[in-house]
């Protein structure tokens, strides 16, 4: 099956249980239209490069998938209904990296004040 990184961001003011509540329901949702999550990173909350539906930050999610195109069209189609995602973008890839990204390096915005 071909190879995707599928990431969203969900609103500021949600919660890190909430955030782990929408992605354990979009993990649910991939292995239930038979696909596998490969990887799974939780980038933190970060500031927005611009304002989206009002927001300036938002809780990053990257998910590694390998699963067919129908799916990828399901998955999309269930971000849209979900009032919490305030963006999403899924790309497919040849290979899925090792390890974790450059994101996971990357300072986040509460370890950057600190």
């Amino acid at each position: 099956m071909p190879l995707y990184e599928s990431t969203f961001v969900v609103r500021q003011d949600a919660s890190v249980h909430d955030v782990n509540n929408i992605t354990k329901g979009y993990v649910q949702l991939v292995e239930k239209l038979s696909g596998t999550i490969l990887k799974k990173e939780s980038w933190g909350l970060r500031v927005l490069s611009h304002k989206i539906k009002k927001n300036t930050k938002g809780h990053y999610v990257m998910l590694s998938i390998d699963v067919g195109a129908e799916a990828i069209k399901e998955l999309e189609r269930q971000y849209k209904f979900n009032e919490n995602i305030i963006v999403f973008l899924t790309l497919k890839v040849k290979k899925i990296e090792e390890g974790a990204s450059i994101m996971m390096s990357a300072p986040t915005e509460v370890e950057a004040i600190v």
